[in-house]
């Protein structure tokens, strides 16, 4: 009965060890393999070209201490810039929509609505092209998403 106890506690340790490796490995990863920054000559350019900027802050709704984003974001017919952060994660993408996003269930209501912009691949500032076919004038907001996880991570209002 001992050794049992003994066997079961020792298994138990190491499947936790191994789940708490496992997490901190998902979050750790993004970080590692993130390019750097763009550049600041990059960034201000883009932001001269923008045509309406946005806040992303930490206090929305659907935001937490593992899924927020803060800063200014500019919105450009050729690129959306943030000069700011978001929290650390794996395949974010951006997203237009045409009505202000605050949790994950407002986002999965609108999404048939909404428009992809493209990948977010830097935690600190970021520049994501437009693409041609994405129309900055039909939304009114920015969101950041998590598709790996089907995360609400932020979003700005910018008209």
């Amino acid at each position: 009965m001992r050794r049992l106890r003994k066997l079961l506690v020792l298994l138990a340790s190491h499947l936790a060890a191994a789940v708490a490796g496992f997490g901190a490995g998902i979050y750790a990863l993004p970080i590692l393999i993130a390019p750097p920054p763009p550049e600041g000559a990059r960034l201000s350019a883009a932001v001269d070209g923008a045509r309406y900027s946005g806040r992303f802050r930490r206090d929305l709704q659907g935001s937490d201490p593992l899924h927020w984003g803060e800063g200014e974001v500019y919105i450009g017919r050729e690129m959306i810039v943030l000069q700011g952060a978001i929290a650390p994660g794996p395949d974010y993408k951006l997203y237009l929509a045409p009505a202000f996003v605050e949790t994950e269930a407002d986002f999965r209501r609108l999404r048939p609505a909404m428009a992809r912009v493209g990948d977010v691949e830097t935690f600190e500032n970021f520049l994501v092209p437009v693409p041609d076919a994405v129309d900055i004038e039909a939304y009114n907001t920015v969101i950041v998403w998590c598709e790996a996880f089907g995360q609400f991570i932020t979003a700005a209002r910018y008209r």
